[in-house]
């Protein structure tokens, strides 16, 4: 039987961080200033085993959960990950089990994520040109050949694959279209999110928002009309829009046009503690419960009893304090 929160809203989606470490510095999730050297990343201890994350899975099971999707920071870099998606979808053989990733490792474990049980990938790319790519990524490790190797080896893999970028106005604006030719080219979905204020170090700012409605302008512009998709779920973060060949893209609008009332979404930490929105200041400890042998039973009743009480709706209240009020940063429970 679903679970339902204060505002009548089913947990569906349940979204893991498997580390909050990272292999580039986006200066909108883990800006370089606050996350260098001298940063204090979460030792392993700390993070949930697999068969704790497939332990909190499994109870969930039962109450509906639909969803799995696995994150960081950069979920490739925690070891032996193939493992746990051969857990999850032993656990869950229906589950739609997802990944979200930079994508710059995924050349090299596409296939195997595929033969474990992976459906799909989310990956993101914030510009196609090495120069801008560099600015966002705050990174001269990696470029974006090597994201997009990523994305064709999981479409070879038979992974499906969305693209997603972060637009921040006066930064990578000019890379829409060339984002959008590059995705047609592989015919992978693309999806623009407005720039959020998640975390408290991304130094976010109205005035660096360009709405969705905004950048459909500019790809219709581009690329012709574009037509809402039919039959879409109330829950989706993205609304889609279709060409007339039937390339997608799809708009995060997260900023102009909150989507609180439809999210359905369960967030659980790389060291185990459960957050009910994307903006939350505080989670809820499961780890702990975990390690004193609680049963699924217990871990179910724990989540149950957080969710029903739960009534955030922090993008559709937006204001000048809830900008400024401490918030969990991205890179610690997922995107």
């Amino acid at each position: 039987m679903a679970m339902v929160d204060a505002r009548s809203r089913p947990l569906r989606d349940l979204r893991i961080s498997v580390t909050d470490r990272c292999n580039f510095r986006c200066t909108y999730c883990m800006p370089r200033e606050h996350f260098g050297p001298e940063h204090e990343f979460l030792g392993r201890e700390a993070l949930l085993t697999y068969e704790e994350i497939t332990t909190v899975v499994g109870a969930l099971l039962p109450s509906g959960l639909e969803k799995v999707r696995i994150t960081g920071g950069e979920p490739l870099l925690r070891r032996d990950l193939v493992k746990l998606i051969e857990m999850l979808r032993a656990t869950g053989p229906d589950l739609d089990l997802a990944l979200t990733t930079n994508g710059v490792l995924l050349k090299k474990h596409a296939q195997a994520l595929r033969d474990a049980g992976l459906d799909r990938v989310t990956v993101s790319l914030d510009a196609v040109d090495h120069d801008v790519f560099a600015l966002m990524a705050d990174t001269n490790q990696f470029g974006p050949a090597d994201v997009l190797a990523g994305i064709e080896a999981a479409q070879d893999a038979g992974l499906g694959v969305k693209v997603n970028t972060v637009v921040r106005k006066g930064v990578n604006e000019h890379q829409i279209t060339k984002l959008a030719d590059a995705c047609m080219e592989r015919s992978a979905p693309l999806r623009f999110i407005e720039f959020m204020d998640v975390g408290n170090t991304n130094a976010w700012n109205m005035e660096d928002v360009l709405t969705g409605e905004e950048i459909r302008k500019r790809i219709e512009h581009h690329v012709g009309p574009l037509f809402a998709k039919e039959d879409q779920k109330r829950s989706a973060v993205a609304r889609a829009w279709v060409t007339d060949s039937g390339q997608e893209f799809g708009f995060i609008n997260s900023v102009s046009e909150p989507f609180c009332g439809d999210c359905t979404r369960a967030r659980l930490s790389a060291n185990g503690s459960l957050y009910t929105c994307l903006f939350a200041a505080t989670g809820h400890d499961i780890k702990a419960m975990l390690r004193m042998s609680a049963t699924k039973a217990d871990i179910l009743h724990a989540i149950e009893s957080i969710w029903t009480k739960r009534r955030d709706q922090y993008s559709a209240e937006r204001s000048s304090f809830t900008t400024s009020q401490e918030k969990v940063e991205m890179s610690f429970i997922g995107g």
